[in-house]
């Protein structure tokens, strides 16, 4: 049995919002509860509404710029910056820059459509 697993076909997440979502590891990819790793493209434009998420989300920016309202504070990372947003804090996602934003979204428990908690637009 091998100690390890290269991942060459990430799952391509359906989306409408224009946004491309490639999760390597998690529920969707090797039925992985405990982690989900994906590497994300967000294009100009693009948000999702308001989220209280039952997860610890990790954000890696590779390029571009994100921006983060969390509890109402604004927060801009762009490329080489990180941070953590802790399970059960209200916060929504954007990219309302003229440049698309490229990025790696680690979730601790797996990310789970179930325990996103958005909010209606």
């Amino acid at each position: 049995m091998k100690k390890y697993l290269v991942q060459k076909s990430p799952f391509i997440v359906p989306t409408d919002d224009g946004k491309i979502i490639e999760e390597h590891f998690g529920k969707s990819t090797n039925d992985n509860n405990d982690v989900s790793i994906a590497h994300m493209t967000a294009p100009p434009g693009w948000k999702e509404p308001f989220q209280t998420p039952e997860f610890d989300e990790y954000t890696y920016i590779i390029t571009g710029k994100k921006q983060f309202i969390i509890n109402k504070e604004r927060i801009v990372l762009k490329a080489g910056e990180s941070i953590k947003i802790k399970k059960n804090t209200r916060v929504q996602y954007s990219n309302p820059f003229d440049e698309k934003c490229e990025y790696l979204a680690i979730c601790l428990p797996a990310f789970s459509i179930d325990f996103v908690n958005r909010e209606d637009d």
